[in-house]
Protein backbone atom coordinates (compact mmCIF):
# COMPACT_ATOMS: atom_id res chain seq x y z
CA UNK A 1 0.00 0.00 0.00
CA UNK A 2 1.49 3.25 -1.11
CA UNK A 3 2.62 5.30 1.98
CA UNK A 4 2.34 8.92 3.23
CA UNK A 5 3.20 10.80 5.39
CA UNK A 6 1.09 12.93 8.47
CA UNK A 7 2.40 15.86 6.69
CA UNK A 8 1.33 14.59 3.38
CA UNK A 9 -2.40 13.47 5.22
CA UNK A 10 -3.55 17.00 6.58
CA UNK A 11 -2.63 18.21 3.35
CA UNK A 12 -5.18 15.66 1.43
CA UNK A 13 -7.89 17.20 4.38
CA UNK A 14 -6.92 20.51 3.87
CA UNK A 15 -7.72 20.19 -0.18
CA UNK A 16 -10.59 17.40 0.76
CA UNK A 17 -8.86 15.61 -2.16
CA UNK A 18 -9.12 12.27 -0.23
CA UNK A 19 -8.75 8.43 -1.29
CA UNK A 20 -11.09 5.83 -1.00
CA UNK A 21 -9.51 3.80 1.88
CA UNK A 22 -7.09 4.67 4.58
CA UNK A 23 -4.86 2.40 6.84
CA UNK A 24 -3.85 4.37 9.91
CA UNK A 25 -1.62 2.05 11.90
CA UNK A 26 1.38 2.63 14.39
CA UNK A 27 2.40 3.23 17.78
CA UNK A 28 2.16 6.72 18.49
CA UNK A 29 -2.15 6.19 19.26
CA UNK A 30 -3.45 9.40 20.82
CA UNK A 31 -1.93 11.24 17.60
CA UNK A 32 -3.25 8.30 15.08
CA UNK A 33 -6.97 8.54 16.96
CA UNK A 34 -6.72 12.09 16.51
CA UNK A 35 -5.79 12.00 12.66
CA UNK A 36 -7.93 9.46 12.38
CA UNK A 37 -11.04 11.48 13.81
CA UNK A 38 -10.45 14.68 11.54
CA UNK A 39 -10.20 12.00 8.48
CA UNK A 40 -13.62 10.55 9.30
CA UNK A 41 -15.14 14.10 10.19
CA UNK A 42 -13.62 15.33 6.77
CA UNK A 43 -14.40 12.73 4.15
CA UNK A 44 -18.06 12.41 5.78
CA UNK A 45 -19.15 16.19 5.11
CA UNK A 46 -21.20 18.58 6.44
CA UNK A 47 -24.46 16.99 5.24
CA UNK A 48 -26.12 14.11 7.30
CA UNK A 49 -23.54 13.21 9.35
CA UNK A 50 -25.65 11.20 11.21
CA UNK A 51 -26.64 9.10 7.36
CA UNK A 52 -23.10 9.51 6.31
CA UNK A 53 -21.12 8.72 8.91
CA UNK A 54 -21.05 5.20 9.53
CA UNK A 55 -18.49 4.32 12.47
CA UNK A 56 -18.17 0.31 13.53
CA UNK A 57 -16.44 -1.66 15.42
CA UNK A 58 -13.61 -3.87 14.41
CA UNK A 59 -16.33 -6.87 15.64
CA UNK A 60 -18.38 -5.97 12.79
CA UNK A 61 -19.12 -8.79 10.20
CA UNK A 62 -17.55 -7.85 6.95
CA UNK A 63 -20.72 -8.22 5.05
CA UNK A 64 -22.01 -5.34 7.28
CA UNK A 65 -19.15 -2.96 6.58
CA UNK A 66 -19.58 -3.87 2.59
CA UNK A 67 -23.19 -3.09 2.62
CA UNK A 68 -22.47 0.57 4.93
CA UNK A 69 -19.75 1.28 1.75
CA UNK A 70 -22.01 -0.09 -0.65
CA UNK A 71 -25.03 2.41 0.34
CA UNK A 72 -25.02 5.64 -1.47
CA UNK A 73 -24.37 9.08 0.39
CA UNK A 74 -27.79 10.80 1.76
CA UNK A 75 -28.42 13.61 0.12
CA UNK A 76 -23.94 14.43 -0.12
CA UNK A 77 -21.76 13.83 -2.72
CA UNK A 78 -19.91 11.61 -0.48
CA UNK A 79 -19.54 9.61 2.87
CA UNK A 80 -17.69 7.38 4.91
CA UNK A 81 -17.08 3.87 6.46
CA UNK A 82 -14.77 4.32 9.66
CA UNK A 83 -13.89 0.94 11.46
CA UNK A 84 -11.53 0.49 14.36
CA UNK A 85 -9.36 -2.23 15.21
CA UNK A 86 -10.38 -4.37 12.69
CA UNK A 87 -8.31 -7.19 13.20
CA UNK A 88 -7.36 -9.91 10.12
CA UNK A 89 -5.76 -12.52 12.46
CA UNK A 90 -8.99 -12.82 14.02
CA UNK A 91 -11.15 -13.40 10.66
CA UNK A 92 -11.78 -16.46 9.62
CA UNK A 93 -10.40 -17.66 5.18
CA UNK A 94 -14.00 -16.71 3.85
CA UNK A 95 -14.05 -13.24 6.16
CA UNK A 96 -10.77 -12.58 5.22
CA UNK A 97 -11.46 -13.28 1.43
CA UNK A 98 -14.69 -10.98 1.56
CA UNK A 99 -12.68 -8.19 3.06
CA UNK A 100 -10.03 -7.94 0.25
CA UNK A 101 -12.26 -8.22 -2.32
CA UNK A 102 -14.23 -5.25 -0.27
CA UNK A 103 -10.69 -2.99 -1.02
CA UNK A 104 -10.75 -4.16 -4.66
CA UNK A 105 -14.06 -2.74 -5.06
CA UNK A 106 -15.00 0.31 -3.35
CA UNK A 107 -17.55 2.60 -4.63
CA UNK A 108 -16.00 6.67 -5.45
CA UNK A 109 -18.99 8.37 -3.44
CA UNK A 110 -17.69 6.14 -0.13
CA UNK A 111 -14.05 6.39 1.71
CA UNK A 112 -13.05 3.60 4.06
CA UNK A 113 -11.23 4.22 7.01
CA UNK A 114 -9.04 0.99 8.95
CA UNK A 115 -7.54 2.46 11.74
CA UNK A 116 -5.69 1.11 14.47
CA UNK A 117 -6.10 3.36 17.85
CA UNK A 118 -5.45 -0.11 20.35
CA UNK A 119 -3.74 -2.88 17.68
CA UNK A 120 -0.31 -2.49 16.37
CA UNK A 121 0.63 -4.61 13.25
CA UNK A 122 2.34 -8.27 14.39
CA UNK A 123 5.42 -8.91 12.68
CA UNK A 124 5.46 -12.01 10.11
CA UNK A 125 1.57 -12.18 9.92
CA UNK A 126 0.49 -13.29 6.60
CA UNK A 127 -3.10 -11.58 6.83
CA UNK A 128 -1.72 -8.25 7.77
CA UNK A 129 0.45 -8.67 4.60
CA UNK A 130 -2.60 -9.73 2.75
CA UNK A 131 -4.23 -6.85 4.02
CA UNK A 132 -1.81 -3.80 3.41
CA UNK A 133 -1.12 -5.40 -0.42
CA UNK A 134 -4.30 -5.55 -1.29
CA UNK A 135 -4.99 -2.48 0.00
CA UNK A 136 -2.34 -0.76 -2.37
CA UNK A 137 -4.67 -0.85 -5.65
CA UNK A 138 -7.36 1.87 -4.06
CA UNK A 139 -6.02 3.47 -0.72
CA UNK A 140 -3.15 4.83 1.03
CA UNK A 141 -1.88 4.13 4.60
CA UNK A 142 -0.20 5.96 7.54
CA UNK A 143 2.23 5.61 10.20
CA UNK A 144 2.13 7.00 13.66
CA UNK A 145 5.33 5.87 14.68
CA UNK A 146 6.70 7.47 18.42
CA UNK A 147 8.09 10.83 19.03
CA UNK A 148 11.39 11.39 19.20
CA UNK A 149 12.43 12.24 23.26
CA UNK A 150 13.52 15.57 21.98
CA UNK A 151 9.86 16.13 20.27
CA UNK A 152 8.08 14.60 23.33
CA UNK A 153 10.51 17.25 25.35
CA UNK A 154 8.63 19.92 23.12
CA UNK A 155 5.39 19.23 23.48
CA UNK A 156 5.42 18.66 27.84
CA UNK A 157 6.83 21.95 27.99
CA UNK A 158 4.14 23.42 25.40
CA UNK A 159 1.47 20.78 27.36
CA UNK A 160 2.48 22.79 30.94
CA UNK A 161 2.88 26.41 29.40
CA UNK A 162 -1.03 26.38 28.40
CA UNK A 163 -1.79 25.16 31.46
CA UNK A 164 -0.14 28.05 33.10
CA UNK A 165 2.69 26.74 34.18
CA UNK A 166 7.02 26.31 34.07
CA UNK A 167 7.94 22.71 33.84
CA UNK A 168 11.72 22.80 34.27
CA UNK A 169 13.32 20.61 30.88
CA UNK A 170 15.13 18.35 33.38
CA UNK A 171 11.83 17.88 34.92
CA UNK A 172 10.22 16.78 31.68
CA UNK A 173 13.60 14.60 31.04
CA UNK A 174 12.62 12.84 34.06
CA UNK A 175 9.35 12.68 32.99
CA UNK A 176 10.22 10.70 29.83
CA UNK A 177 11.91 8.53 31.82
CA UNK A 178 9.12 7.22 33.75
CA UNK A 179 6.12 7.47 31.71
CA UNK A 180 8.39 6.37 28.45
CA UNK A 181 7.28 7.13 25.34
CA UNK A 182 3.58 7.25 25.40
CA UNK A 183 2.37 10.44 24.62
CA UNK A 184 -0.95 10.25 25.93
CA UNK A 185 0.59 9.32 29.47
CA UNK A 186 2.83 11.91 29.27
CA UNK A 187 0.31 14.56 28.44
CA UNK A 188 -2.21 13.11 31.62
CA UNK A 189 1.11 13.28 33.93
CA UNK A 190 1.77 16.94 32.71
CA UNK A 191 -2.06 18.05 33.42
CA UNK A 192 -2.03 16.04 37.01
CA UNK A 193 1.57 17.65 37.49
CA UNK A 194 0.44 21.02 36.66
CA UNK A 195 -2.73 20.91 38.77
CA UNK A 196 -0.73 20.57 41.75
CA UNK A 197 1.65 23.01 42.08
CA UNK A 198 -0.95 25.08 40.83
CA UNK A 199 -3.30 24.04 43.65
CA UNK A 200 -0.11 24.97 45.98
CA UNK A 201 0.49 28.42 44.69
CA UNK A 202 3.28 27.40 43.08
CA UNK A 203 4.26 27.51 38.76
CA UNK A 204 7.03 25.56 38.35
CA UNK A 205 7.32 21.84 38.08
CA UNK A 206 10.76 20.45 39.14
CA UNK A 207 12.55 16.94 38.74
CA UNK A 208 11.68 16.74 42.60
CA UNK A 209 7.68 17.29 41.70
CA UNK A 210 8.18 14.53 39.05
CA UNK A 211 9.87 12.20 41.43
CA UNK A 212 7.09 12.99 44.05
CA UNK A 213 4.02 12.47 42.03
CA UNK A 214 4.27 10.08 39.04
CA UNK A 215 3.95 6.56 39.19
CA UNK A 216 6.53 4.58 38.10
CA UNK A 217 6.27 1.97 35.65
CA UNK A 218 7.28 -1.91 35.97
CA UNK A 219 10.22 -1.10 33.52
CA UNK A 220 11.12 2.12 35.34
CA UNK A 221 10.98 1.29 39.13
CA UNK A 222 13.43 -1.91 37.84
CA UNK A 223 15.99 0.00 36.59
CA UNK A 224 15.68 2.55 39.76
CA UNK A 225 16.51 -0.49 41.73
CA UNK A 226 18.90 -1.57 39.69
CA UNK A 227 20.55 2.08 40.12
CA UNK A 228 20.70 1.70 43.87
CA UNK A 229 21.76 -1.71 43.55
CA UNK A 230 25.01 -0.06 41.65
CA UNK A 231 25.37 2.35 44.04
CA UNK A 232 25.50 -0.27 46.92
CA UNK A 233 22.34 0.90 48.22
CA UNK A 234 20.44 -2.08 49.43
CA UNK A 235 17.94 -0.39 51.60
CA UNK A 236 16.52 2.09 48.56
CA UNK A 237 17.18 -1.40 46.50
CA UNK A 238 14.60 -3.58 48.64
CA UNK A 239 12.05 -0.66 49.29
CA UNK A 240 11.94 -0.38 45.47
CA UNK A 241 11.62 -4.21 44.71
CA UNK A 242 8.99 -4.04 47.07
CA UNK A 243 7.15 -1.37 45.08
CA UNK A 244 7.44 -3.56 42.28
CA UNK A 245 6.28 -6.85 43.40
CA UNK A 246 2.74 -4.11 44.82
CA UNK A 247 2.12 -3.98 41.30
CA UNK A 248 2.02 -7.44 41.24
CA UNK A 249 3.94 -7.62 37.32
CA UNK A 250 5.24 -10.82 36.12
CA UNK A 251 8.41 -12.20 37.82
CA UNK A 252 9.67 -12.81 33.95
CA UNK A 253 9.35 -8.97 32.86
CA UNK A 254 11.30 -7.95 36.17
CA UNK A 255 14.17 -10.01 35.66
CA UNK A 256 13.93 -8.77 31.84
CA UNK A 257 14.13 -5.23 32.79
CA UNK A 258 16.93 -6.16 35.11
CA UNK A 259 18.88 -7.71 32.53
CA UNK A 260 18.02 -4.55 30.21
CA UNK A 261 19.55 -2.42 32.50
CA UNK A 262 22.63 -4.77 32.66
CA UNK A 263 23.16 -4.98 29.01
CA UNK A 264 23.31 -1.40 28.94
CA UNK A 265 25.79 -1.06 31.52
CA UNK A 266 27.97 -3.87 29.62
CA UNK A 267 27.40 -2.33 26.27
CA UNK A 268 28.40 1.31 27.94
CA UNK A 269 31.36 -0.04 29.64
CA UNK A 270 32.25 -2.22 26.21
CA UNK A 271 31.89 1.16 24.88
CA UNK A 272 34.17 3.14 27.38
CA UNK A 273 36.97 0.74 27.15
CA UNK A 274 37.54 0.99 23.75
CA UNK A 275 38.57 4.19 23.81
CA UNK A 276 34.70 5.64 22.87
CA UNK A 277 31.66 7.80 24.39
CA UNK A 278 28.74 5.98 25.95
CA UNK A 279 26.61 7.20 23.21
CA UNK A 280 28.45 5.14 20.74
CA UNK A 281 26.75 1.82 22.21
CA UNK A 282 23.69 3.16 20.54
CA UNK A 283 25.05 2.67 16.91
CA UNK A 284 24.34 -1.11 17.91
CA UNK A 285 20.86 -1.30 19.28
CA UNK A 286 18.44 1.39 17.31
CA UNK A 287 15.94 0.89 20.19
CA UNK A 288 18.65 4.17 21.95
CA UNK A 289 17.98 6.12 19.43
CA UNK A 290 14.41 7.10 21.00
CA UNK A 291 16.27 5.86 24.87
CA UNK A 292 18.76 7.58 24.95
CA UNK A 293 18.79 8.59 28.71
CA UNK A 294 19.17 4.94 29.38
CA UNK A 295 22.93 5.33 28.06
CA UNK A 296 23.29 8.06 30.20
CA UNK A 297 21.89 6.04 33.04
CA UNK A 298 24.64 3.45 32.66
CA UNK A 299 27.12 5.61 32.48
CA UNK A 300 26.49 7.04 35.71
CA UNK A 301 26.38 3.75 37.17
CA UNK A 302 29.64 1.68 36.00
CA UNK A 303 31.63 4.42 37.02
CA UNK A 304 33.91 1.99 39.16
CA UNK A 305 33.14 -1.40 37.12
CA UNK A 306 34.87 -3.83 35.47
CA UNK A 307 33.60 -5.56 32.09
CA UNK A 308 34.39 -8.67 34.28
CA UNK A 309 31.97 -7.96 36.83
CA UNK A 310 29.24 -7.26 34.40
CA UNK A 311 29.83 -10.02 32.79
CA UNK A 312 29.28 -12.13 35.45
CA UNK A 313 26.25 -10.02 36.44
CA UNK A 314 24.65 -11.35 32.90
CA UNK A 315 25.79 -14.89 34.32
CA UNK A 316 23.61 -14.40 37.21
CA UNK A 317 20.81 -13.19 35.29
CA UNK A 318 20.70 -15.99 33.23
CA UNK A 319 21.11 -18.25 36.25
CA UNK A 320 17.96 -16.50 37.92
CA UNK A 321 15.77 -17.06 34.58
CA UNK A 322 16.69 -20.31 34.64
CA UNK A 323 15.71 -20.99 38.23
CA UNK A 324 12.07 -19.03 37.45
CA UNK A 325 11.48 -20.88 34.61
CA UNK A 326 12.45 -24.05 35.39
CA UNK A 327 11.92 -24.81 38.81
CA UNK A 328 8.72 -24.27 40.89
CA UNK A 329 10.70 -22.17 43.58
CA UNK A 330 8.93 -19.04 44.70
CA UNK A 331 9.83 -16.41 42.19
CA UNK A 332 10.44 -13.65 44.31
CA UNK A 333 12.43 -15.42 46.56
CA UNK A 334 14.57 -16.06 42.93
CA UNK A 335 14.65 -12.29 42.33
CA UNK A 336 15.59 -11.32 46.08
CA UNK A 337 18.41 -13.85 45.93
CA UNK A 338 19.84 -12.63 42.46
CA UNK A 339 19.96 -9.14 44.28
CA UNK A 340 21.69 -10.04 46.85
CA UNK A 341 24.78 -12.08 44.52
CA UNK A 342 24.37 -9.25 42.53
CA UNK A 343 24.90 -6.87 45.16
CA UNK A 344 28.13 -8.82 46.57
CA UNK A 345 29.44 -8.61 42.84
CA UNK A 346 29.00 -5.02 42.37
CA UNK A 347 30.93 -4.49 46.05
CA UNK A 348 33.60 -6.20 45.49
CA UNK A 349 34.16 -4.61 42.28
CA UNK A 350 33.78 -0.94 44.24
CA UNK A 351 35.72 -1.90 47.15
CA UNK A 352 39.26 -2.36 45.01
CA UNK A 353 38.42 -5.03 42.49
CA UNK A 354 38.97 -2.86 39.30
Amino acid sequence: MPAISEQDLRTQLENGTLASLYLLVGEEKLILKRAARRLIVRASGDSFPEFNRNELSGESPVDRIADAAAALPFFAPHKCVAVADLDPEALPAQEMDKLLDLLDDLPETTTLVLYYPTLNIPPKSAKWKKLMDRGGKAGLTVSFARREPAELRRTILKAAEKQGCVMEKTAADRLQEYCGPDLNMLLNETNKLCAYVLGQGEGRVTPRTVEALTPKTTETATFAMVKALTADNAQEAYTLLDEIFWQDPEPVSVLGAMSTAFIDMYRVRAALDSGLTAGAAGEYAPEYKKFSFRLRNAERSIRRTPASVLARCLDLLLEADLSIKGSRMDSRLVIEALMVRLMEAMHAAQGGQR
